[in-house]
């Protein structure tokens, strides 16, 4: 199953949830949240920093990890961005494909 790290900042009205609902109880929403994309929730962890959250999760495909960048980027409560990871396997196989590719001016 495809991997994707998850990077959140949270926005003032994130931050009062976290203050009055605590961190475990943000962990329970994301996995909820990916599971209910039939994923897995690898890890949750708080950062300082540009980020307040980093999250990796399995999910089956491009389109579950868009559906839920898009669900909780509506809620308000956080900015997210998310990033496609890929396993030292995948770009071996990545070297294997043949590319037709012309550069600017070439």
């Amino acid at each position: 199953m495809p991997k994707y790290l998850i990077e959140a900042s949270y926005t003032r009205e994130g931050v009062a949830g976290v203050l009055s609902q605590g961190g475990t109880n943000r962990r329970e929403a994301a996995a909820k949240a990916v599971a209910s994309m039939g994923g897995e929730l690898e890890g949750l962890y708080f950062a300082f920093g540009e980020r307040d959250i980093i999250v990796i999760a399995d999910l089956p495909d491009n389109q579950a990890a868009a559906a839920v960048a898009m669900t909780v980027n509506a809620s308000g409560g956080l900015v997210m961005k998310t990033t496609p990871l890929l396993t030292p396997e995948d770009v071996d196989e990545a070297t294997q494909r043949t590319v037709e590719y012309r550069p600017p001016g070439g």
